[in-house]
Parts: C-alpha cells; sequence; structure tokens
C-alpha cells in the first residue's frame, strides 16, 4: 500500500471514529437517562458525558496508534505533514538517544544543597497550593451576586480546570520559547495518561467541595502517603525501604490525629454523603496514580519539568475544550462571567496559583519522585488545617497536638534514615573499592 492511501486511511479512521463517538456523546446528553435520578448523583452525569467527551480524542488516537504500529508506519520514509505529526507522537524509538545535558543526580549533591533544595519546594507548594486551596473553596461554595441582585453558584468543575491548565500551559510555553531546554525523547503519547488522570483527579476535587465537609476532604488527602506507595508498586515497580513503609503510617496517623481533633468544630457546616467519599476515593487514586506515572516518564526520558508541564497541560487543555463545547459549556461559563465580574477575578487568581503549584510540583517530581511529593502534599494539608484553627480560633486539644507530633517525628525520622543509609552505603562502596585497589 502507498504512502499516499496509508495517509488517507488514517485521516479516515481519526475523521470516523471521532464522530461516530461525538454523535454518541450528543444523543447521551440529549437521552432522558441521565436526566432521572437524585439531585446529589448528578455528577455521575457530568462525569460520563465529560469521559465520552475525552473518548473523542483518545480512542481515534489509541486506534491509529495500533494501527500505525501494526503496519510498520513509523520505520517507512515519509516527508509529509501527517508523518511528521505521527512521528512526533508515537515514534519512541528512534527518539530515545542519549542527551548531553542529563539532570543532576541526587548522589552529586551535597546534603546541605539536597535539604535547602527540598526547603525551596516545599515552601513553594506550600505558599503556591494554600493559596489555591482557600481560593478553590471560594470559588466553589460561595454566592456570586449580579448587578440586578441575582444569586448564582458556579457549578461547572471542568470550566476551572480547562482555565488553570490554560494558563498554565501558556506559561510554561513562553518559558520553552525564551529559554534553551535539552532535547525532548519522549514520545506525546505517553503525557495522554497523566494529562488524563491529572484532570480527573482535579475534576473529583472540585466537585467533591459540593458533598464533603472541609475537614473531611483534608482528612481523605492526609491519608495519601499509602496509595501513592502502593500506586508506585503497580505503575514503575518502585521498591521502598522498610522505613519508608513505617514514616509513611506514622504521618499518615499522625494526621488523621491531628484534623480529627480540629475539624470536630466545623463539621456541622456542610454534610458529607456517599458521593463525597466516591469522590474523594477516585481523587486520591487518580492523583496518586499521575505522580507515579510522571515520576516514571522523569526517569526515563530525563525531560525538564517545564517540558512536562507544557505537553501534560496542552492535552489537558485539549481534552477539557472538547469536552466543554460539545456540551456547550462555554456559553455558559461565558454568561456567568459577564453577569459576575468578580469570578473573573477570582478565576485567575486561582488559575496563577495552580499555575505556579505545578511548576513546583513537576520540579519536585523530577528531583525527588513521586513519594517525597506526596509526604510535601500531605504536611500541607495539615498546614492549611491549622492555619484554620488560627485564623477562625478552633479548639486543638491533646489528640491534635499528639498528631501533630506524630507528623514531624515522622518527618524527622525519615530524613535521618535515609542519611544514615546512604552514608552506609557510601561506607560499603568505599569499602569494596579499597579492596580491589
Amino acid at each position: 500500500m502507498s504512502n499516499n492511501r496509508v495517509d488517507i486511511l488514517i485521516c479516515f479512521i481519526l475523521l470516523s471514529s471521532t464522530s461516530l463517538i461525538y454523535l454518541l456523546n450528543r444523543s447521551l446528553n440529549s437521552s432522558e437517562f441521565l436526566s432521572r435520578g437524585y439531585i446529589e448523583y448528578s455528577w455521575v452525569k457530568h462525569g460520563i458525558t465529560n469521559i465520552f467527551g475525552y473518548l473523542t480524542i483518545f480512542l481515534p488516537g489509541y486506534i491509529v496508534y495500533k494501527y500505525v504500529r501494526k503496519i510498520n508506519y513509523l520505520n517507512k520514509n515519509g516527508s509529509g505533514f501527517l508523518p511528521r505529526i505521527i512521528g512526533l507522537c508515537f515514534g519512541e524509538d528512534e527518539l530515545i538517544t542519549p542527551t548531553a545535558i542529563v539532570p543532576i543526580a541526587s548522589g552529586q549533591r551535597t546534603a546541605f544543597e539536597e535539604a535547602f533544595l527540598m526547603l525551596f519546594y516545599f515552601f513553594g507548594l506550600q505558599i503556591s497550593y494554600l493559596s489555591w486551596g482557600v481560593l478553590q473553596e471560594k470559588v466553589m461554595t460561595q454566592e456570586y451576586v449580579s448587578a440586578t441582585g441575582e444569586i448564582e453558584y458556579f457549578k461547572d468543575s471542568q470550566f476551572l480546570v480547562f482555565v488553570n491548565r490554560v494558563l498554565a500551559f501558556t506559561m510554561s510555553g513562553i518559558v520553552l520559547l525564551c529559554r534553551r531546554q535539552p532535547r525532548h525523547k519522549c514520545p506525546l503519547y505517553k503525557y495522554v495518561f497523566c494529562s488524563f488522570s491529572n484532570i480527573m483527579s482535579s475534576w473529583c476535587q472540585y466537585e467533591a467541595l459540593k458533598y464533603v465537609s472541609f475537614p473531611h476532604q483534608v482528612l481523605a488527602k492526609a491519608a495519601k502517603v499509602i496509595p501513592v506507595m502502593i500506586m508506585g508498586k503497580i505503575v514503575s515497580k518502585t521498591k521502598y525501604e522498610f522505613y519508608e513503609y513505617v514514616t509513611s503510617i506514622v504521618l499518615s496517623v499522625g494526621m488523621v490525629f491531628f484534623m480529627l481533633d480540629s475539624g470536630n468544630d466545623r463539621a456541622k457546616s456542610s454534610v458529607t454523603t456517599f458521593s463525597g467519599v466516591l469522590l474523594l476515593c477516585s481523587y486520591i487514586a487518580f492523583d496518586s496514580f499521575t505522580s507515579n506515572w510522571q515520576g516514571a516518564l522523569f526517569r526515563k526520558y530525563s525531560m525538564k519539568p517545564v517540558q512536562m508541564m507544557c505537553f501534560v497541560n496542552f492535552f489537558s487543555c485539549i481534552f477539557t475544550a472538547v469536552s466543554l463545547f460539545q456540551q456547550g459549556s462555554f456559553w455558559m461559563s461565558g454568561s456567568f462571567m459577564i453577569k459576575h465580574p468578580s469570578f473573573i477575578v477570582d478565576c485567575v487568581l486561582l488559575s496563577i496559583c495552580s499555575a505556579g503549584g505545578q511548576m513546583f510540583i513537576y520540579s519536585t517530581l523530577s528531583v525527588f519522585g513521586p513519594l517525597v511529593f506526596a509526604i510535601i502534599t500531605t504536611i500541607r494539608q495539615g498546614f492549611s488545617v491549622l492555619l484554620s484553627c488560627i485564623i477562625y480560633h478552633h479548639n486543638v486539644n491533646a489528640l491534635g497536638i499528639f498528631g501533630l507530633g506524630l507528623v514531624f517525628f515522622s518527618v524527622f525520622l525519615r530524613i535521618y534514615c535515609g542519611h544514615r543509609i546512604k552514608s552506609v552505603r557510601k561506607m560499603q562502596s568505599d569499602n569494596v573499592k579499597g579492596q580491589r585497589i
């Protein structure tokens, strides 16, 4: 089969499969089946329609991927636009070549440099995401009053995800254009998986605010370290030291004690429902997969954090834009922004905090891995509750103080054990070298 015929067939596959899924999604949106049921489970309809919107991009891409692999399309000479695009998206073998720029390994940094870098990323994440958390809760729970006195709540979580990703993609794209980066070796299709899981984790988190009280949401996130370790074993076959399991369990228990104690007086403010529990569990699962998949890509392809940020957000923009277009949500969100100008300010500030936080996330993942990142974000949840207790004068009793002590003990124990094991291994390595000499 000639190259032109193959290219035409690939275009036909893309157009036909995309049109089929689009029509299926439109019929699903207009059907009465998903419109029935309790109001509490309205998120199910939104989630299904969102996923079908993402399938409009994902499924045609998967079919083309299987087809070009089957006919060995990537090894055939092609100079047109389509072969270049397919090679960029799916051409893995020819892209994996040694690069002159290699990220600094943790063993090449001194203990002081590593501690300083971790503190820098730690405080960067705390500042950006503490601000983001406050704005997130404000946007999803506050009343917006129009000029005519009409009171409304903003309900489209996916639109917020879209705006956040557009700004993050724009910022990272500008950095890539302005600063020379090492050669990018990762095939683009591998970003699709963490892009999808990242979108879904953000969507579940926004939706959970409609069904879960703030203390319970933060409490669920506190136990994220253990799911991240489990997902690390599944996704990248990561082997953890015994002390990492112990410190993770101690940290999670400490966070649970602290948040149960400091959150009791606020639990009456909203009700945690079964939908909220499902959404939080989904958020933890998707978020654990995202960090581990990104950590695996960093280890294999050694890209820069800003490159990872740019391409992940590129696909996130495409996924959410297609889904929002199919549901007609752009028009509804645009009308809401016109009626409530204060929402625009909140949305922009939310996106700035999210984009800044993403830069620290990818930097932390590339240097320290998903487990350290999960520990930092878990401690962030404790800071957010502690900050709320200080601002709103909530009481912290003996159980909360004990839990906070466990958290700090687990962190210091992890640092000590990690440093101790590195020292022992270095000593053993030096002894082996001495014996060979």
